[in-house]
């Protein structure tokens, strides 16, 4: 079952936009979560990590200190807070789970949600 994903949506530059996602039904493994983002054309790529207990964080240079990945402690769902954005943000985003930490870092987690678009655009 996939990741549940929502948030996207068209923004201006500067602006700012939040997307959330949760894993779908109960479960005992508590999921490492992240985001990435995909342009068409391009390869698909990390936006950013947190771990399982919220408090090991990973972010790609492009996007430090304009976006934070935060979760809630005791469930499996992530959010992203974007702002500061930018034309080139825009990519059709996707959030991803893995029990393992560096499978999100090597962009192979086991768990995907179907993306959300977010254009950013005057």
């Amino acid at each position: 079952v996939q990741l549940q994903a929502s948030g996207g949506g068209l923004v201006q530059p500067g602006g700012s936009l939040n997307l959330s996602c949760a894993v779908p039904g109960r479960t005992n493994v508590r999921y490492n979560m992240g985001w990435f983002r995909q342009d068409p054309g391009t390869v698909r790529e990390l936006v950013a990590i947190i771990g399982w207990s919220g408090r090991t964080t990973s972010y790609a240079d492009s996007v430090k200190s304009r976006f934070t990945i935060s979760r809630p402690s005791t469930e499996n769902a992530v959010y992203l807070q974007m702002s500061s954005l930018k034309p080139e943000d825009t990519a059709v985003y996707y959030c991803a789970a893995d029990p393992l930490y560096s499978d999100l870092e090597n962009g192979r987690p086991v768990r995907w949600g179907q993306g959300t678009l977010v254009t950013v655009s005057s």
